[in-house]
C-alpha cells in the first residue's frame, strides 16, 4: 500500500483536562500516515488523481482547532474521521498525536498517542 506522509505539523491548541490547557493552550504535534493506492498518480503525474496533501493539511488544522478536547485521544479521533470522510482515496491513516509540553513533572520528549482507523470500521 502507498501511503501520503505528513509529518512535524505542529498546531498551538487548547486540549487537555486542566484549566490551564483549555485557557492558555500549548504546542501539538502531529504525524498523518494516509495508506492509499497512488498507482493512476505515479504514472500520470497529475495532481486529478491522488490526494492534496496541501489540502489535507487544511482539514486537519481546521478540526484540531475547532473544538477544545479534555483527552489527545478524542482529537486523534476526529482528525482520522476527518480524513477518511474526505478523502475518498484513504484506505485508512494513522494520526501520532503528540504533546511535547504535557503538564507532567518529569524529563519527556513526549507523551502521546497513536491511533490507526480503517475506512468503513
Amino acid at each position: 500500500m502507498d501511503k501520503i506522509i505528513i509529518k512535524g505539523l505542529t498546531l498551538n491548541a487548547h486540549h487537555g483536562v486542566l484549566q490551564d490547557e483549555k485557557d492558555n493552550g500549548q504546542t501539538f504535534i502531529l504525524d498523518i500516515t494516509a495508506s492509499l493506492d497512488l498507482t493512476d498518480a505515479r504514472k500520470s503525474d497529475d495532481l486529478n488523481d491522488t490526494e492534496n496533501y496541501a489540502k489535507m493539511i487544511g482539514t486537519i488544522k481546521a478540526v484540531f482547532l475547532s473544538e477544545k478536547n479534555d483527552l489527545i485521544e478524542h482529537a486523534a479521533e476526529r482528525v482520522a474521521d476527518s480524513l477518511l470522510k474526505n478523502y475518498d482515496r484513504i484506505e485508512s491513516v494513522t494520526v501520532l498525536l503528540k504533546k511535547p509540553q504535557a503538564p507532567i513533572n518529569a524529563d519527556f520528549e513526549y507523551v502521546g498517542v497513536e491511533i490507526t482507523k480503517t475506512r468503513g470500521f
